[in-house]
Protein backbone atom coordinates (compact mmCIF):
# COMPACT_ATOMS: atom_id res chain seq x y z
CA UNK A 1 0.00 0.00 0.00
CA UNK A 2 1.08 3.58 -0.67
CA UNK A 3 0.62 6.20 2.03
CA UNK A 4 1.34 9.96 2.00
CA UNK A 5 4.46 11.03 3.89
CA UNK A 6 5.63 14.51 4.83
CA UNK A 7 9.11 15.35 6.03
CA UNK A 8 9.01 18.47 8.17
CA UNK A 9 11.56 20.49 10.15
CA UNK A 10 10.39 21.26 13.69
CA UNK A 11 11.48 24.17 15.90
CA UNK A 12 12.91 25.64 12.70
CA UNK A 13 12.78 29.25 11.53
CA UNK A 14 14.02 28.12 8.09
CA UNK A 15 14.35 24.72 6.35
CA UNK A 16 17.07 22.38 7.58
CA UNK A 17 17.73 24.33 10.79
CA UNK A 18 15.68 22.37 13.33
CA UNK A 19 14.83 18.73 14.07
CA UNK A 20 13.53 16.61 11.15
CA UNK A 21 10.44 14.41 11.40
CA UNK A 22 8.66 12.04 9.02
CA UNK A 23 4.85 11.97 9.27
CA UNK A 24 3.02 9.12 7.52
CA UNK A 25 -0.72 9.77 7.11
CA UNK A 26 -2.86 6.64 7.50
CA UNK A 27 -6.46 6.67 6.25
CA UNK A 28 -9.32 4.85 7.97
CA UNK A 29 -9.29 2.17 5.28
CA UNK A 30 -5.54 1.59 5.61
CA UNK A 31 -5.43 1.61 9.43
CA UNK A 32 -6.48 -2.01 9.84
CA UNK A 33 -3.90 -3.17 7.28
CA UNK A 34 -0.88 -1.53 8.93
CA UNK A 35 0.88 -3.60 11.58
CA UNK A 36 3.13 -2.50 14.42
CA UNK A 37 6.00 -4.36 12.76
CA UNK A 38 5.52 -2.45 9.50
CA UNK A 39 5.52 0.91 11.27
CA UNK A 40 8.66 0.01 13.19
CA UNK A 41 10.35 -1.14 9.98
CA UNK A 42 9.56 2.16 8.25
CA UNK A 43 10.85 4.17 11.22
CA UNK A 44 14.01 2.09 11.33
CA UNK A 45 14.61 2.63 7.61
CA UNK A 46 13.98 6.39 7.77
CA UNK A 47 16.49 6.41 10.66
CA UNK A 48 15.30 9.75 12.03
CA UNK A 49 15.08 10.30 15.77
CA UNK A 50 11.30 9.84 15.37
CA UNK A 51 8.76 8.93 12.71
CA UNK A 52 5.06 9.36 13.37
CA UNK A 53 1.95 7.72 11.96
CA UNK A 54 -1.10 9.97 11.79
CA UNK A 55 -4.41 8.10 12.22
CA UNK A 56 -8.05 9.12 12.52
CA UNK A 57 -8.90 9.44 16.23
CA UNK A 58 -10.30 6.57 18.27
CA UNK A 59 -11.25 8.94 21.11
CA UNK A 60 -14.24 11.17 20.21
CA UNK A 61 -12.60 14.04 22.07
CA UNK A 62 -9.51 14.03 19.82
CA UNK A 63 -8.88 15.52 16.38
CA UNK A 64 -6.44 12.78 15.38
CA UNK A 65 -4.36 9.95 16.84
CA UNK A 66 -0.59 9.62 16.53
CA UNK A 67 1.86 6.80 17.13
CA UNK A 68 5.49 7.79 17.60
CA UNK A 69 8.41 5.51 16.69
CA UNK A 70 12.16 5.83 17.05
CA UNK A 71 14.28 3.53 14.85
CA UNK A 72 14.05 0.88 17.59
CA UNK A 73 10.95 1.41 19.73
CA UNK A 74 7.60 3.17 20.16
CA UNK A 75 7.26 6.22 22.45
CA UNK A 76 4.11 7.29 24.31
CA UNK A 77 4.94 10.98 23.85
CA UNK A 78 7.66 13.23 22.41
CA UNK A 79 7.73 16.97 21.85
CA UNK A 80 8.94 17.63 18.31
CA UNK A 81 6.85 14.73 16.87
CA UNK A 82 3.80 16.24 18.59
CA UNK A 83 4.30 19.67 17.00
CA UNK A 84 5.27 18.27 13.60
CA UNK A 85 2.30 15.89 13.43
CA UNK A 86 -0.13 18.61 14.50
CA UNK A 87 1.27 20.88 11.79
CA UNK A 88 0.75 18.21 9.13
CA UNK A 89 -2.82 17.61 10.35
CA UNK A 90 -3.71 21.31 10.33
CA UNK A 91 -2.21 21.74 6.85
CA UNK A 92 -3.82 18.75 5.13
CA UNK A 93 -5.42 19.59 1.76
CA UNK A 94 -8.97 20.78 2.18
CA UNK A 95 -8.62 21.46 5.89
CA UNK A 96 -9.23 24.94 7.24
CA UNK A 97 -6.29 25.95 9.43
CA UNK A 98 -8.88 27.33 11.87
CA UNK A 99 -10.37 23.87 12.42
CA UNK A 100 -10.39 23.05 16.12
CA UNK A 101 -11.91 24.57 19.22
CA UNK A 102 -11.77 28.33 19.79
CA UNK A 103 -9.86 29.62 22.80
CA UNK A 104 -9.26 33.05 24.27
CA UNK A 105 -7.39 35.60 22.20
CA UNK A 106 -8.50 34.16 18.86
CA UNK A 107 -6.18 31.16 19.11
CA UNK A 108 -7.37 27.69 18.21
CA UNK A 109 -6.77 24.42 19.98
CA UNK A 110 -6.08 20.99 18.51
CA UNK A 111 -6.34 17.83 20.60
CA UNK A 112 -3.93 14.96 19.96
CA UNK A 113 -4.51 11.39 21.04
CA UNK A 114 -1.30 9.49 21.81
CA UNK A 115 0.25 7.02 24.23
CA UNK A 116 -0.01 9.38 27.23
CA UNK A 117 -3.66 10.20 26.48
CA UNK A 118 -4.96 13.50 25.14
CA UNK A 119 -2.54 16.39 24.58
CA UNK A 120 -3.78 19.92 23.89
CA UNK A 121 -2.05 22.10 21.32
CA UNK A 122 -2.56 25.73 20.38
CA UNK A 123 -2.26 27.23 16.91
CA UNK A 124 -0.44 30.52 17.44
CA UNK A 125 -0.18 32.16 14.02
CA UNK A 126 2.69 30.44 12.24
CA UNK A 127 3.61 28.44 15.34
CA UNK A 128 2.09 25.59 17.29
CA UNK A 129 2.53 24.93 21.00
CA UNK A 130 1.76 21.96 23.25
CA UNK A 131 0.93 22.01 26.94
CA UNK A 132 3.78 20.48 28.91
CA UNK A 133 2.74 17.11 30.35
CA UNK A 134 3.23 16.52 34.06
CA UNK A 135 6.55 15.12 35.17
CA UNK A 136 6.57 11.56 36.44
CA UNK A 137 9.73 12.18 38.46
CA UNK A 138 11.20 15.36 39.83
CA UNK A 139 13.37 16.39 42.75
CA UNK A 140 17.06 16.33 43.68
CA UNK A 141 19.71 14.19 42.02
CA UNK A 142 21.77 12.00 44.35
CA UNK A 143 25.38 13.06 44.78
CA UNK A 144 26.67 9.76 43.37
CA UNK A 145 24.45 10.16 40.30
CA UNK A 146 25.56 13.76 39.82
CA UNK A 147 29.22 12.75 39.95
CA UNK A 148 28.59 10.09 37.32
CA UNK A 149 26.75 12.53 35.05
CA UNK A 150 29.46 15.17 35.44
CA UNK A 151 32.14 12.62 34.55
CA UNK A 152 30.14 11.66 31.48
CA UNK A 153 30.14 15.32 30.39
CA UNK A 154 33.84 15.78 31.19
CA UNK A 155 33.19 18.44 33.81
CA UNK A 156 33.64 18.70 37.56
CA UNK A 157 30.54 18.27 39.72
CA UNK A 158 31.23 21.78 41.05
CA UNK A 159 30.48 23.15 37.55
CA UNK A 160 26.82 22.15 38.02
CA UNK A 161 24.89 25.05 39.55
CA UNK A 162 21.76 22.96 40.14
CA UNK A 163 20.46 19.53 39.22
CA UNK A 164 17.04 17.89 39.24
CA UNK A 165 15.13 14.99 37.82
CA UNK A 166 12.92 16.44 35.07
CA UNK A 167 11.49 13.20 33.75
CA UNK A 168 8.27 13.42 31.71
CA UNK A 169 8.77 10.02 30.07
CA UNK A 170 12.20 9.45 28.52
CA UNK A 171 14.11 9.67 31.83
CA UNK A 172 15.53 13.19 31.71
CA UNK A 173 17.91 14.55 34.34
CA UNK A 174 18.35 18.32 34.15
CA UNK A 175 21.69 20.02 34.85
CA UNK A 176 22.05 23.80 35.06
CA UNK A 177 25.50 25.21 34.29
CA UNK A 178 26.72 28.73 35.00
CA UNK A 179 26.29 30.05 31.45
CA UNK A 180 25.30 29.34 27.88
CA UNK A 181 28.99 29.35 26.97
CA UNK A 182 29.65 26.55 29.46
CA UNK A 183 26.90 24.50 27.83
CA UNK A 184 28.30 25.07 24.35
CA UNK A 185 31.80 24.13 25.52
CA UNK A 186 30.72 20.66 26.69
CA UNK A 187 32.55 17.74 25.09
CA UNK A 188 31.01 14.55 26.51
CA UNK A 189 33.12 11.43 26.69
CA UNK A 190 32.29 7.90 25.49
CA UNK A 191 29.16 6.35 26.96
CA UNK A 192 29.76 5.20 30.53
CA UNK A 193 27.94 1.89 31.06
CA UNK A 194 27.33 2.76 34.70
CA UNK A 195 24.96 5.48 33.55
CA UNK A 196 22.32 2.84 32.96
CA UNK A 197 21.12 3.50 36.50
CA UNK A 198 20.08 7.07 35.66
CA UNK A 199 19.10 6.99 32.02
CA UNK A 200 21.20 8.37 30.64
CA UNK A 201 19.00 11.10 29.20
CA UNK A 202 20.92 14.23 30.14
CA UNK A 203 19.51 17.71 29.57
CA UNK A 204 21.89 20.61 30.10
CA UNK A 205 20.97 24.30 30.23
CA UNK A 206 22.79 27.59 30.76
CA UNK A 207 21.48 31.14 30.58
CA UNK A 208 22.61 33.81 28.14
CA UNK A 209 23.81 37.04 29.71
CA UNK A 210 21.56 39.41 27.79
CA UNK A 211 18.33 38.48 26.09
CA UNK A 212 14.91 39.76 25.21
CA UNK A 213 12.30 39.54 22.48
CA UNK A 214 13.37 36.78 20.13
CA UNK A 215 16.91 36.51 21.55
CA UNK A 216 17.48 33.22 23.39
CA UNK A 217 17.43 33.35 27.18
CA UNK A 218 18.90 29.88 27.59
CA UNK A 219 21.06 27.42 25.65
CA UNK A 220 20.00 23.76 25.82
CA UNK A 221 21.72 20.52 24.85
CA UNK A 222 20.28 17.00 25.08
CA UNK A 223 22.28 13.77 25.25
CA UNK A 224 21.00 10.19 25.15
CA UNK A 225 22.28 6.68 24.33
CA UNK A 226 22.06 5.29 20.80
CA UNK A 227 23.64 1.96 19.83
CA UNK A 228 26.05 2.02 22.73
CA UNK A 229 27.18 5.63 22.21
CA UNK A 230 26.09 8.98 23.60
CA UNK A 231 24.28 11.01 20.93
CA UNK A 232 23.03 14.60 20.87
CA UNK A 233 19.51 15.56 19.80
CA UNK A 234 19.18 18.70 17.64
CA UNK A 235 16.06 20.17 19.33
CA UNK A 236 14.05 18.42 22.04
CA UNK A 237 10.48 19.38 22.89
CA UNK A 238 10.00 17.03 25.84
CA UNK A 239 13.22 18.20 27.51
CA UNK A 240 12.45 21.89 27.00
CA UNK A 241 9.00 21.29 28.51
CA UNK A 242 10.33 19.76 31.71
CA UNK A 243 13.29 22.15 31.95
CA UNK A 244 10.81 25.03 31.73
CA UNK A 245 8.67 23.56 34.51
CA UNK A 246 11.74 23.17 36.74
CA UNK A 247 13.50 26.45 35.98
CA UNK A 248 10.40 28.65 36.19
CA UNK A 249 9.20 27.00 39.41
CA UNK A 250 12.64 27.50 40.97
CA UNK A 251 12.81 31.13 39.84
CA UNK A 252 15.82 30.57 37.57
CA UNK A 253 13.86 31.72 34.50
CA UNK A 254 10.65 33.62 33.89
CA UNK A 255 8.30 32.81 31.01
CA UNK A 256 7.89 33.81 28.27
CA UNK A 257 11.38 33.09 27.01
CA UNK A 258 13.16 31.58 24.02
CA UNK A 259 15.50 28.58 24.23
CA UNK A 260 18.21 27.89 21.66
CA UNK A 261 19.21 24.31 20.89
CA UNK A 262 21.27 22.53 18.24
CA UNK A 263 23.95 25.21 17.96
CA UNK A 264 26.86 22.79 18.25
CA UNK A 265 25.24 20.59 15.58
CA UNK A 266 25.01 23.41 13.06
CA UNK A 267 21.29 23.96 13.71
CA UNK A 268 19.49 27.04 14.94
CA UNK A 269 16.52 25.52 16.73
CA UNK A 270 14.27 27.92 18.63
CA UNK A 271 11.80 26.85 21.31
CA UNK A 272 9.23 29.39 22.53
CA UNK A 273 8.19 28.83 26.13
CA UNK A 274 5.15 30.58 27.60
CA UNK A 275 2.99 30.28 30.71
CA UNK A 276 -0.78 30.78 30.91
CA UNK A 277 -2.91 32.22 33.69
CA UNK A 278 -3.13 28.77 35.30
CA UNK A 279 0.70 28.62 35.38
CA UNK A 280 0.72 25.84 32.81
CA UNK A 281 3.82 25.74 30.59
CA UNK A 282 3.37 25.75 26.81
CA UNK A 283 6.18 24.76 24.44
CA UNK A 284 6.00 26.16 20.92
CA UNK A 285 7.89 26.40 17.69
CA UNK A 286 7.65 26.80 13.95
CA UNK A 287 7.39 23.90 11.49
CA UNK A 288 8.63 23.93 7.89
CA UNK A 289 7.78 21.34 5.24
CA UNK A 290 10.85 20.03 3.42
CA UNK A 291 9.73 16.94 1.43
CA UNK A 292 6.33 15.64 0.32
CA UNK A 293 5.62 12.26 -1.26
CA UNK A 294 4.42 8.71 -0.70
CA UNK A 295 5.90 5.67 1.01
CA UNK A 296 5.22 2.11 -0.15
CA UNK A 297 4.58 -0.30 2.73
Amino acid sequence: MELPVSFVDVFAEAPFSGNPLAVVTVSSSAASQLSDEQMQTVANWFNLSETTFLFPPSDPGADYRVRIFTPTTELPFAGHPTLGTAWVWTNQPGRNRDDGDPVDGGQRTVRQECGVGLVDLRVEGDRLAFKAPPMIRSGPVDRSELELLARQLNIEPSAVVDASWVDNGPGWVGLLLESAEAVLDLQPGPLDRKLGVVGPYIGVAGTHGAHGGTDPAVEVRAFFPVNGALAEDPVTGSLNASLAQWLTASGRLAAPYVAAQGTRLGRSGRVYVSQDEDEEIWVGGSVVRTVEGTVTI
